[in-house]
């Protein structure tokens, strides 16, 4: 089998399991995120071992400034477009969803969006800008590889988005998920490092989990 079509299949399945897994089984956080790191970090190495890996994880610390100032400008804007369409919306149903579906809730969301902010984006970047990008686009074209890891990306995270929010809000989020997931491409194509991509990608968990903050009413 050759690599492309190892990576696509890993890629899929683990889409696939994460899906079920979110929609169907619905287990505790701390279960989830065992099945997620077998399958986003585990089979990937197993599969294609260590020879078939290339390394990105270095990181030019001259690009660091350019990185964080990125990073928090998405915060900003995050935050900025939740107060002023929040007012419009009625996010209780978050809230209610994340206490009925996954066990979290105001006495442990600190320690979840912790993992979720530091461990859980560093593993989507190895998943999807490691794996299913710099990998990919080396055993096929370039523009498939950006188009294909940007809508798993997005794709991905459809299953824990439904019973949280209306569809509309869904579709926007999906959207932004593609356009998210074209920019940290073209960060780590630029610096062959997922690394670069995980700094971004943390101000913006950073972002939406200060939003579960306040929604919470922990803040």
């Amino acid at each position: 089998m050759s690599k492309k079509l190892k990576i696509i299949l890993i890629i899929s399945l683990g889409c696939i399991v994460m899906a079920l897994t979110d929609g169907i089984w619905q287990p505790g956080y701390a279960m989830k995120s065992a099945v997620k790191i077998f399958f986003f970090l585990g089979l990937p190495l197993f599969v294609l071992r260590k020879e078939q890996l290339s390394n990105f994880f270095g990181f030019k610390k001259k690009m660091l400034p350019k990185l964080v100032a990125l990073g928090l400008g998405i915060f900003a804007f995050i935050l900025a477009a939740y107060f002023i369409i929040g007012p419009y919306f009625d996010f209780s149903s978050v809230v209610d969803g994340l206490q009925d579906q996954l066990g979290v809730n105001a006495s442990n969301f600190i320690y979840v969006a912790t993992y979720i902010s530091f461990v859980n984006s560093l593993l989507e970047e190895y998943f999807f800008r490691g794996i299913a990008f710099i990998e990919l686009k080396r055993c096929t074209s370039k523009r498939f590889a950006y188009v294909f890891s940007a809508l798993m990306f997005a794709l991905y995270h459809v299953a824990m988005l439904i019973g949280l929010f209306d569809w509309y809000l869904i579709a926007l989020m999906l959207l932004a998920l593609v356009v998210g997931g074209f920019i940290f491409n073209y960060i780590n194509e630029k610096e062959e490092s997922i690394l670069a991509s995980w700094t971004v990608h943390l101000f913006a968990n950073l972002a939406i989990n200060t939003v579960g903050l306040l929604l919470f009413g922990i803040l």
